[in-house]
């Protein structure tokens, strides 16, 4: 069979880690009552075009979980180095051509929008030459523009990316002037063609990426197009207590 014919299917992967040195054991924390990981995984299934959803992880406590409230669990490695590498183990294991479409949905953003899954796996079934896409958002708050947690992205007249920066960037040389620069920040959610992100799990780290710790310059550096949104829904990334509570917030204000 020829499988580069067929429709391409599409897939969310969902890694999770347990250990983390700024919130150890996240994706179990309660939320309304119902631990984090559930929440996004409920998310995700509500997603039309996603054929498949599964949660990759090292842990027995997270797939323990996750096989409770009925949801597919897949056991990776715990030696992985990033979410990419746990990604690409799962999607191996669980028999993903090498034409279909991975998303990484990150395990952390329990209020993402539904919407930002088809925005960012879309321009892959539309080109089939295009190995990665992700999403951007126009920075609202100003102190996201200095914030190293938000990582700002330039990008070309085609939506390509140029590069992804901890610092702010552009950088503006002349601070009087009236003018402001547009600052878009990296929401954290990737769609790769399968054969692909299996060619980039192989590539050695990258300079740029050594130095900012950020992986996805690893494809710009070895000369791969990475094709960026630009999305009108911001994501909540839980990183601390702190955030986990304005989440709580939140849900509970939608009802």
């Amino acid at each position: 069979m020829n499988t580069q014919n067929k429709t391409p299917q599409v897939v969310a992967v969902i890694p999770a880690r347990y250990h983390s040195n700024r919130f150890e054991g996240k994706p179990l924390a309660l939320i309304c009552g119902k631990p984090m990981i559930q929440h996004v995984y409920e998310r995700a299934m509500q997603v039309d075009m996603l054929s498949r959803v599964a949660v990759a992880t090292e842990d027995e406590r997270i797939a323990d979980c996750v096989r409770g409230f009925g949801g597919e669990v897949v056991m990776t490695r715990n030696d992985h180095v990033s979410g990419t590498d746990r990604l690409a183990e799962a999607a191996t294991a669980m028999g993903i051509d090498e034409h279909d479409v991975v998303v990484n949905i990150q395990g952390d953003q329990p209020l993402f929008d539904q919407a930002v899954v088809e925005q960012v796996a879309r321009p892959l079934l539309d080109d089939p030459a295009l190995p990665m896409s992700t999403l951007i958002y126009r920075i609202v708050r100003e102190e996201e523009i200095t914030d190293p947690n938000h990582v700002k992205t330039v990008f070309d007249v085609n939506g390509m990316a140029l590069y992804f920066s901890r610092s702010p960037n552009p950088h503006q040389r002349n601070p009087e002037d009236v003018e402001k620069p547009t600052y878009y920040k990296h929401l954290g959610f990737y769609a790769y063609r399968k054969g692909f992100l299996l060619t980039f799990v192989g590539l050695p780290e990258g300079e740029w990426e050594r130095f900012e710790k950020l992986e996805q310059l690893r494809a710009l550096e070895f000369g791969y197009r990475i094709k960026v949104i630009l999305t009108g829904h911001d994501s909540i990334e839980v990183d601390t207590e702190k955030d986990l509570a304005r989440v709580e917030e939140i849900l509970k204000a939608e009802g």
